[in-house]
């Protein structure tokens, strides 16, 4: 494997050297670098033009230009780079240490977010195959993938950020609304639900029941203006964690499964509580520390208290603190809302930048936070959902050919349960071409992101990319380029090194 993984290195090496030699030539023959300043009347133009000629070294031949660049990358060998300097003179490094910043953020999580839906989405439409539920979700994973994304982004803007902050002035709930979301609701949970029609009368009809009082609660309270935040969010998101994953790892029968998945929500949501005060003002390295100690004290408690089938209780458990960890950084950014749409003015959801400028609340964590978080959902859902479409049509079609397998039909001879036949015989191996998707879909979405990021006015590797493009000058596209290339180069290596955990023939 590490023969290998070393010699997968060096081709991507030599990839990556060709495509820098191409696209350095095309970008310096695709234009003049000089054009803003020839149409130019005044005095001093031919100074200025004397100048930028000095500064991008027009007179040297571009591969000359193009060794001294690959002398500065080759720095990174001895960890210090040298990306060069644009146009202008500035160092390309900060400006790619501040774009990738920016753009990394926005795509990490818009892929985070498409895998995690798109499975889902794909495994479910997989198992309901040729059902209603199965066809809704391909019709709208093919809209999503067939849509380009500055019209997407654009609709967006309009839909989810204009009319909804207009709405926020005034939020109110009619019976109308209420009606068709519930019903919406309904349909989708009794399309998921197996069983005779009516098992799924029923849960569509408790469904229904279930949203809309939770609509007319949100619009009696007035949620959206004032959010009820408290200590009942982590709890009832430890509870219904704590089932769901043990449901979905090992069996809802299993006392010990349950007790223990129970047992670490309860210990994370202790811990909530004796560092109450040190959360009013936390930081990172605090939150993740603190996660990290409600993830010890899970595996502590599955592996003391969990009996059999420790492995699958464990990460029941590990999955149920990761959720009620999240509620917690939803419950107090809950408790900062009504703060942060006051330094706003009532409009909250942006529709350019990264953030705020000149945000008063920058010094407050949660604050300061809310005001990262509502520049990041619009941009995020647009790139999210294309990713969604494409991972839900490839999980679909990869779970399908694996259900068909003998060892499937196998297992269910043998009368395993269903979802211990879903997803430790089907799920895991219908993984390996998925695992494949992601590497791709990772670096295409930085690519991507050129688009949204232009719709969304972010200063990000979109904008340095345009920029440099545009102005003829090479080094803020290599360092795009490098970037991309770069991370393209990683995430194929570290999906060959998934390939041997997911599937153990590979090792050998």
């Amino acid at each position: 494997m590490f023969k290998f993984v070393l010699k997968r290195i060096g081709i991507s090496l030599m990839i990556l050297f060709f495509a820098s030699f191409l696209v350095y030539g095309l970008t310096v023959h695709s234009g003049d670098p000089l054009a803003d300043l020839r149409e130019q009347n005044d005095a001093n133009r031919q100074n200025r033009i004397d100048q930028r000629v000095a500064q991008m070294r027009l007179n040297d031949p571009w591969i000359v230009r193009y060794g001294d660049w690959l002398r500065g990358i080759l720095g990174c060998v001895r960890l210090q780079c040298d990306f060069g300097e644009n146009r202008s003179g500035q160092d390309v490094n900060a400006l790619l240490a501040n774009a990738a910043e920016s753009t990394i953020r926005l795509v990490l999580l818009a892929t985070i977010l498409g895998i995690l839906v798109g499975v889902f989405f794909g495994v479910m439409a997989a198992i309901r195959q040729y059902s209603g539920f199965d066809y809704s979700v391909t019709f709208i994973a093919f809209v999503f993938y067939s849509l380009p994304a500055f019209v997407f982004a654009v609709l967006l803007k309009e839909f989810g950020a204009i009319r909804f902050n207009n709405w926020l002035a005034e939020p109110a709930f009619n019976t109308v609304f209420i009606v068709l979301v519930a019903g919406i609701f309904a349909v989708f949970v009794q399309a998921i639900i197996a069983g005779p029609m009516k098992n799924r009368i029923i849960s569509g009809a408790v469904a229904f029941a279930a949203a809309a009082a939770v609509f007319v609660i949100l619009d009696v309270t007035d949620w959206v203006d004032n959010p009820i935040a408290g200590l009942w969010m982590p709890i009832t998101t430890g509870i219904a964690a704590a089932v769901m994953f043990t449901a979905l790892l090992s069996s809802i029968t299993n006392r010990r499964a349950i007790f223990s998945a129970l047992g670490s929500a309860g210990a994370m949501v202790l811990l909530v509580v004796i560092f109450a005060e040190r959360l009013e003002q936390p930081t990172w390295t605090f939150l993740i520390v603190l996660l990290l100690a409600g993830v010890a004290l899970a595996v502590v408690i599955s592996q003391v208290f969990g009996g059999y089938a420790k492995r699958s209780i464990t990460w029941a458990s590990i999955w149920t603190v990761v959720s009620v960890g999240f509620a917690v950084l939803v419950d107090y950014l809950a408790r900062n809302w009504s703060d942060y749409v006051e330094l706003v003015r009532g409009r909250p959801i942006s529709t350019i930048g990264s953030m705020s400028p000149n945000f008063r609340g920058a010094d407050d964590f949660w604050l300061s936070l809310l005001d990262t978080s509502t520049h990041l959902i619009l941009p995020t859902l647009s790139l999210t959902l294309m990713s969604v479409a494409s991972y839900t049509r490839y999980t679909r079609s990869s779970m399908l050919e694996v259900l068909g397998q003998d060892y499937v039909r196998t297992a269910r001879a043998k009368g395993l349960p269903e979802h211990t036949v879903m997803t430790r015989h089907a799920f895991r191996n219908a993984l390996l071409p998925i695992t494949t998707i992601v590497a791709f879909d990772f670096a295409s979405l930085i690519g991507g992101a050129v688009i949204t990021e232009k719709v969304f006015g972010w200063k990000g590797m979109g904008e340095l990319f345009e920029t440099g493009l545009r102005n003829v000058d090479p080094d803020p596209v290599m360092a795009f380029f490098i970037v991309t290339g770069g991370i393209a180069v990683l995430m194929n290596m570290l999906a060959d090194i998934m390939y041997a955990y997911i599937d153990p023939r590979i090792r050998r």
